[in-house]
């Protein structure tokens, strides 16, 4: 889609001068790359990106600005997207699944980092992936593995994921082979318990020893919440202390280097989105210009947002007393349904705007054109505040 070579000092603004029909999300550079420095600072490790997340060239170039040079990537598309935006990153292709034309694809791309969750795709990096890279670099190859652990809002294991005992024997092999051998795994989707990376990374110590391999590298993976609402702040520094400290206790002075991936933690807070009311159907049901079929695809799965803000079609912010109101996309589609009851102010009317924050993770990649709708402009503003 592409960002606005122009920039607005905030959404109201372009609000008030545009009053546009269709859906725009409004991103601030300041605001990633401040998050991005956060991240940097705070993490005990390196800190790569979750290019998934949010692939918007834009997005990846002020990443860069400010110091991101690590990426994790999922597919050959995103492979050439940041080996064009940044030549010399380091890609860790971290999707554990793959056809034989993808790792072509990497290796021929100078990949750092593979991981992998079971012994057929393991076979297959062993064909096909050179131990030493172009530089003269050793390949890493990392297992990634799973444990029952609660505190996401939705579980990865369920998809990817080795046992410790598999996982155990992968990096018995890679070690074997030559390869760099290191862990990850990933907590699961907006996780708020540190203690869920506390118990993955006693587990990584029990899979190293059981192996009898000093792994070079712990990936803790992404996960790391972001700050829908309004109520929860995401305990990031409190999630980072537990990684750190859990890690030097286990390891001891073997110590592996820390690596984590966050997608949505580092994007969702640089984005605003600003949608309209079509309808307010008997005074009940809200109709909005944009459903789970576009930019809110991920709501049915993650709930509610509720850290929006209500702005009349002349920019003055309703500031009535709330109303729980059930609210619609524009499709023909029964499905197309924010989860649960939104808060707005009881004097909302058709044609005001609505403001939501954090949208700047799995809303421009998850668009859709489903019955017609999916139009969104994409803008830069200086300040998201509202």
């Amino acid at each position: 889609m592409g960002f606005a070579d122009s920039i607005w000092s905030d959404p109201i603004e372009y609000l008030r001068a545009v009053g546009p029909n269709d859906p725009v999300l409004f991103m601030s550079p300041a605001a990633l790359q401040a998050q991005a420095r956060r991240f940097q600072s705070g993490f005990p490790g390196l800190v790569t990106f979750a290019v998934k997340s949010n692939p918007e060239e834009a997005v990846i170039t002020n990443l860069v600005a400010a110091g991101i040079h690590a990426f994790d990537v999922a597919s050959p598309e995103e492979i050439a997207l940041i080996r064009r935006l940044d030549p010399d990153a380091a890609l860790h292709y971290n999707n554990p699944v793959r056809a034989r034309h993808e790792i072509v694809f990497a290796v021929g791309r100078d990949v750092a980092s593979y991981s992998v969750d079971s012994l057929s795709e393991l076979d297959k990096l062993f064909a096909m992936v050179p131990v030493t890279r172009e530089n003269g670099e050793t390949v890493e190859i990392t297992a990634r593995f799973k444990l029952p652990v609660a505190g996401a809002t939705y579980d990865f294991g369920a998809k990817f994921g080795a046992t410790e005992e598999l996982a155990t024997e992968i990096l018995r092999r890679v070690a074997a082979r030559g390869y760099i051998p290191s862990l990850t795994f990933h907590p699961g989707t907006q996780c708020v318990d540190p203690q869920a990376w506390a118990s993955y990374i006693r587990a990584a110590g029990r899979i190293a020893d059981a192996a009898g391999v000093r792994i070079h590298r712990l990936n803790v993976g992404g996960g790391f919440p972001s700050h829908r609402l309004q109520s929860l702040t995401p305990p990031l520094d409190a999630i980072f202390a537990m990684i750190g400290s859990t890690a030097a206790g286990v390891f001891g002075d073997h110590a592996p280097a820390l690596v984590c991936e966050p997608g949505r933690a580092l994007v969702a807070d640089s984005s605003a989105m600003l949608v309209r009311i079509k309808a307010l159907r008997d005074d009940d049901h809200v109709f909005l210009n944009d459903g789970v079929y576009g930019a809110f695809a991920e709501l049915p799965l993650l709930g509610t947002l509720n850290r929006l803000s209500v702005w009349s079609p002349e920019g003055e912010r309703r500031t009535g007393e709330t109303l729980g109101r059930t609210i619609f996309g524009p499709t023909c589609d029964s499905v197309d349904r924010l989860p649960g009851e939104t808060p707005l102010p009881a004097d909302v009317q058709e044609g005001d705007f609505l403001l939501f924050q954090g949208m700047g993770a799995y809303s421009v990649p998850t668009n859709t054109h489903f019955n017609g709708f999916g139009a969104l402009a994409v803008q830069m503003v200086m300040d998201l505040a509202s």
